[in-house]
């Protein structure tokens, strides 16, 4: 059973027949087309020579396929991915120097080192940290950012930068020296794959194609962009006019590479490492349980983290660069039916194919079309509208939402998204240390206990019941020691506090201490502690102390049960009293939290 959880195609290989095979092979046809054109594109994005995308797109299918426990995630060159690389990586190296690569290939080690130790400690919770809001903020930012940094290779012209002022300044300084080619180049580029993206299925249904074969023709856009401008360059000679093309393409498969194993340059690149591994990861998850729930499948969070890990690896000494599960190409490779994870594998066989036979067709490939093949791929990342649902329902994640958004697009990639990261964590602490607390009183007529600003309810004038709707430690632990001593002031006939706590799921040491202080407190008041609806994990926590012995008071299954032992006729009265009485909320006249 613990081989089959690490290894979860000794699974679905056993039921493996040719009717899934054939499904596998034609989503991996599908794939392969979609794959050529991004990885080059992806390669170029993360700074990388374009092959090096092509690269990444075999073995690290084939490590995914063995490990990874997602039946439909397509792993891969990703624009996130590539932006953060080309983030972690300018600022030491030039762009595609043989330095540069080894310190992606490195890059790709650390991140699978890191992947595959957290799938054996099982620490895949850490992921956590990156609330959705912070991930949104960042996947818009990085739609942005990729979609502006790719505006050179549309113009014609350089430029450079680590946000968005510094490339957006780059380029107006270089718009006099636009070159007209490769802007029409890649105008059309854009126009066609725009076009082709929103109005090509819809056309080829109406001349009679069915729905999936339209919608696989429409896919094979961007493939059909790279022919029609390669045969453009080439009959007109368009590279001899200053159109910047791809280049020669190593052809054959990559064989064993070592990356750059240099310790120091290790150390600089593992913040780097860690925040690629913890975003990918997330992606990853996130495509795969949204498309295996729709086939009533489940996803091995400790499988996708090994997965991703071995196929980060076996990128890092392929020549690739950093991989994850790419939420486009997850989504083709789902809709054209792949089955299993072996159509990855025909995929990259496809991809393998391709690198020995094709990469000398590629040589006048406009560097424009691949810029226009990211662009229209990115700009659907981008969700501004997602910020203002946000901040609608939440203003602290609506705030951490932007705050990342901002931070990317202005200050950099990394330092974005640790402002996201930490700014949410900031304000889940500030939260949390204010806990919602009410006083609540009987519902006439019933067993329940309510809100007293929210509800008509009845009070005991010598009990006190007080709600905690929050686990108590160190960070509101002084706050509940004030809010009691503020209730106590104000109510000085009362005699017994229950502190009631179903919304409690942990006491911890300082919020134990806490109690103690208040018991102490309230004997010196006349008052006596009780406590109620106690969850079980928190009573055994509780018995590893002295706390239930010392604080004097009782621990009731109840609310009802404590005031019926506390205040047993008003308990009675209420509960008499008529049932239309009963569950009469007023928020329409109280607004109270």
């Amino acid at each position: 059973m613990k081989l089959r959880h690490w290894l979860p195609w000794l699974d679905w290989g056993r039921q493996y027949n040719r009717t899934t095979a054939a499904q596998d092979g034609l989503a991996a046809v599908i794939v392969t087309l979609m794959l050529i054109p991004q990885s080059l594109a992806y390669a170029m994005l993360a700074g990388l020579p374009p092959v090096t995308g092509l690269y990444a797109s075999i073995l690290p299918l084939l490590a995914y396929a063995l490990f990874g426990s997602s039946r439909a995630l397509a792993v891969g060159p990703v624009a996130v991915v590539s932006l953060m690389t080309a983030a972690a990586l300018g600022p030491l190296f030039p762009a595609g120097s043989a330095e540069y690569i080894g310190a992606a290939m490195l890059l790709a080690l650390l991140s699978g080192v890191i992947l595959s130790l957290m799938a054996v400690l099982r620490l895949g919770f850490l992921a956590n940290f990156l609330s959705h809001p912070v991930i949104s903020g960042f996947i818009s930012a990085s739609g942005i950012l990729i979609a502006v940094g790719q505006l050179k290779h549309i113009f014609g012209v350089s430029g450079s930068g680590g946000n968005l002022l510094q490339i957006s300044s780059s380029l107006w300084q270089s718009l006099p020296q636009i070159h007209l080619q490769t802007l029409l180049i890649g105008l059309l580029s854009l126009a066609w794959l725009w076009w082709a993206r929103s109005r090509l299925k819809p056309l080829l249904q109406h001349l009679g194609l069915g729905a999936g074969m339209a919608g696989n023709l429409t896919k094979a856009g961007p493939v059909l962009a790279i022919i029609t401008a390669i045969l453009v360059v080439t009959v007109l000679q368009l590279d001899d006019s200053g159109v910047k093309v791809v280049g020669v393409i190593p052809q054959g498969l990559p064989g064993m590479m070592t990356p750059t194993l240099d310790l120091q340059l290790a150390i600089v690149l593992l913040p780097a490492a860690l925040l690629i591994s913890l975003v990918g990861f997330v992606e990853s998850v996130s495509v795969g349980q949204t498309l295996a729930a729709k086939r009533r499948q489940r996803i091995e969070p400790d499988s996708e983290l090994l997965g991703l890990g071995a196929a980060n690896l076996s990128a890092a000494f392929s020549g690739g660069y950093p991989v994850t599960g790419g939420f486009a190409r997850s989504v083709v490779n789902y809709d054209a039916g792949a089955q299993t994870p072996m159509a990855g594998v025909f995929t990259a066989a496809g991809i393998g194919l391709s690198v020995m036979l094709l990469t000398p067709l590629l040589h006048n490939l406009p560097q424009a079309v691949l810029a226009a093949t990211i662009i229209i791929a990115v700009l659907s990342l981008v969700d501004l509208e997602s910020l203002k649902r946000t901040w609608r329902y939440s203003r602290p994640d609506g705030a951490a939402q932007a705050a990342t958004l901002l931070g990317v697009l202005l200050i950099g990639v990394e330092a974005g998204i640790l402002l996201g990261v930490g700014l949410s964590l900031m304000l889940f602490l500030w939260r949390t240390s204010q806990p919602h607390m009410a006083v609540v009183g009987q519902v006439p007529g019933s067993e329940h206990f309510r809100n007293i600003e929210r509800f008509a309810v009845v009070e005991s004038p010598d009990v006190l019941s007080l709600r905690v709707d929050e686990s108590l430690y160190f960070p509101n632990s002084r706050y509940l020691e004030e809010r009691i001593a503020e209730l106590i002031a104000a109510r000085p006939q009362v005699r017994h506090l229950v502190l009631m706590c179903p919304g409690v799921n942990l006491i911890d040491a300082s919020a134990l201490d806490s109690l103690e202080n208040i018991v102490e407190r309230l004997r010196t008041a006349g008052v006596q502690l009780h406590l109620s609806e106690v969850k079980g994990p928190v009573m055994d926590q509780l018995k590893r102390s002295s706390f239930l012995q010392d604080f004097g008071g009782q621990v009731f299954i109840s609310q009802f049960q404590a005031l019926q032992t506390l205040s047993p006729q008003i308990a009675l009265d209420t509960l008499k009293q008529g049932a239309h009485i009963a569950h009469l909320p007023t928020q329409l006249e109280r607004q109270a939290p």
